[in-house]
C-alpha cells in the first residue's frame, strides 16, 4: 500500500509546486509599475499632448501593467531636482534639453547650438549615429538613459519689448534664457546681455523691465503670456530643438523587458504624433498674433548664423574635433539621401 501511495503522493506535489509556480508567473505578470512623467511645459501645450498620448499607448499596449501619472508645470520640482530624484532610482521620466545634459556629457550640448542644422530632420538623423551612441553611453554610466529622442520642441524665436532686426539691435539688450551654459553662450556671440531665469518669473520680470525680451518656440512664448507685455517678434529660428525624455538607469533596469521595449516604443510613437501638433500650433499662435496687433518680423538669418559660430570658440569643455565630427555626419547623410 505504501509503495502504491508514494507516486501518487509525488505526482499531487508536482502538481501543487507547477500550480503555486503558475499563480506566481500570473501575479508576476499582472503586476503594475507606475511611470511618473515630469516636464515644465503647461496643460495644453504640445508637449502634454505628447504625454497624454505617450500615456494612452503605453497603458493600452501594457494591459495596464505600466500606469502613467503626468506632473506639468514643474510640479515634482525643478528640472535639476527631478534630475536628482532620478538618480536615486526613483521612477520619474523627464523632459528635459540636450543643454541640460550638457552637464553630464559636454558635447550632448552641440544638438541645441545656434544655427547648427538647417532642418530639424538632421537633428533626429544625428540621434541615430554612432556618434550619439556613444554620448549615450557615457550618460548611462553616470546614471541616465534616454527613453526616446523622437520629440519635438519647436524652433525657437526672439520676442522683446523694442524691435529687433539685426544681430545689432540686440546689444544691451538682456534677453531671458534657461539657466544653462548653452542658452548663456548663445546670446553671448549673438550680442545680447543673457540673463538666466525661471520660465514662470519672464513674465513679471518683462513687465517691470528687468529684462528686455525672451526666447522659445512661438507657442510656449503665447502660452506664458509673453505676447501680453513685449509686443516684436524677431523670427531668428536660431534653433531647432528635439528633446530627449529621460530616467534614471536604475528605475529602468527594474522594468521587465517587454515594459521596457513598449516604454521605448510608445514614446517614440507619441513623439511622431506631437510633431504635427507643433507645426500646427506654430501656424496658430502666429495668426493670433497677427490679430493681436504683435509686430512679426522675417529677419535675415544670415547674419545672425555668422555671429553664432563663435559658439564652438567660447564651449571649451567641447571636444576639439566636435564641429568637425557634426559637419561629416551631416555631410554623409546628404549623400545618401
Amino acid at each position: 500500500m505504501r509503495k502504491l501511495l508514494m507516486p501518487i503522493v509525488l505526482i499531487a506535489l508536482l502538481f501543487t509546486l507547477n500550480a503555486c509556480q503558475s499563480t506566481t508567473n500570473a501575479s508576476a505578470e499582472k503586476d503594475v509599475y507606475t511611470v511618473n512623467l515630469a516636464y515644465g511645459n503647461q496643460p495644453g501645450e504640445p508637449i502634454d499632448q505628447v504625454a497624454h498620448k505617450w500615456k494612452e499607448l503605453a497603458e493600452e499596449r501594457s494591459g495596464g501593467r505600466l500606469d502613467f501619472h503626468l506632473y506639468p508645470s514643474s510640479q515634482l520640482g525643478s528640472e535639476a531636482d527631478v534630475v536628482e530624484q532620478a538618480l536615486f532610482g526613483s521612477n520619474v521620466i523627464i523632459f528635459t534639453g540636450y543643454d541640460f545634459l550638457m552637464n553630464f556629457v559636454p558635447d550632448l550640448g552641440v544638438l541645441t547650438a545656434p544655427y547648427i542644422v538647417d532642418d530639424v530632420n538632421d537633428l533626429f538623423y544625428l540621434a541615430e549615429t554612432e556618434w550619439f551612441d556613444e554620448q549615450r553611453q557615457e550618460l548611462k554610466e553616470i546614471g541616465f538613459d534616454v527613453v526616446s529622442t523622437n520629440t519635438l520642441y519647436g524652433e525657437r524665436h526672439l520676442m522683446t519689448t523694442r524691435e529687433v532686426l539685426t544681430p545689432d539691435d540686440l546689444r544691451g539688450m538682456k534677453i531671458r534664457v534657461p539657466n544653462n551654459q548653452m542658452y548663456i553662450n548663445t546670446f553671448s556671440v549673438l550680442g545680447a546681455s543673457p540673463t538666466p531665469l525661471p520660465l514662470g518669473d519672464m513674465y513679471a520680470s518683462l513687465q517691470q523691465g528687468v529684462i528686455d525680451g525672451a526666447e522659445n518656440p512661438i507657442p510656449v512664448l503665447e502660452a506664458s503670456k509673453t505676447n501680453e507685455v513685449a509686443k516684436y517678434l524677431a523670427l531668428t529660428g536660431h534653433t531647432k530643438i528635439m528633446s530627449p525624455w529621460v530616467s534614471g538607469t536604475e528605475f529602468l533596469e527594474d522594468l521587465p523587458e517587454d515594459l521596457l521595449e513598449i516604454l521605448r516604443t510608445t514614446g517614440d510613437e507619441a513623439g511622431e504624433y506631437g510633431k504635427e501638433i507643433v507645426y500646427q500650433q506654430e501656424e496658430d499662435v502666429l495668426e493670433l498674433f497677427e490679430e493681436q496687433g504683435i509686430i512679426i518680423n522675417e529677419v535675415d538669418q544670415e547674419a545672425f548664423k555668422e555671429k553664432a559660430e563663435r559658439i564652438f570658440d567660447v564651449t571649451p569643455e567641447w571636444s576639439p574635433d566636435l564641429k568637425e565630427t557634426i559637419d561629416e555626419l551631416l555631410e554623409q547623410r546628404s549623400t545618401t539621401e
